[in-house]
């Protein structure tokens, strides 16, 4: 039987290595907008963090995303992060 392979990515903030369904990726869009990306299949630049509070605070402390998109990161986009959290 042939196992199946299991997609692993690196949080940006942790340098952890996970599943990439434990993390939420953030894209940059070719439009240069900052989104959300549940479905892990958008176009753009991508990084992905891991879906804790004290990691999505350390991002927006060090402003980890905004380097590694390579655009400034809506205070929103925090917010949203934070709400995805508590559900």
């Amino acid at each position: 039987m042939k196992v199946k392979k299991i997609p692993m990515r690196t949080c940006i903030v942790t340098k952890e290595k996970c599943e990439k369904k434990d993390l939420i990726r953030i894209v940059r869009t070719p439009l240069r907008e900052v989104v959300i990306d549940k479905s892990g299949k958008l176009n753009g630049r991508g990084a992905y963090i891991k879906l804790n509070e004290e990691v999505i605070k350390k991002a927006k402390k060090s402003k980890i995303l905004d380097r590694t998109l390579e655009v400034e990161v809506p205070e929103n986009i925090y917010e949203e992060l934070l709400e995805m959290l508590e559900k």
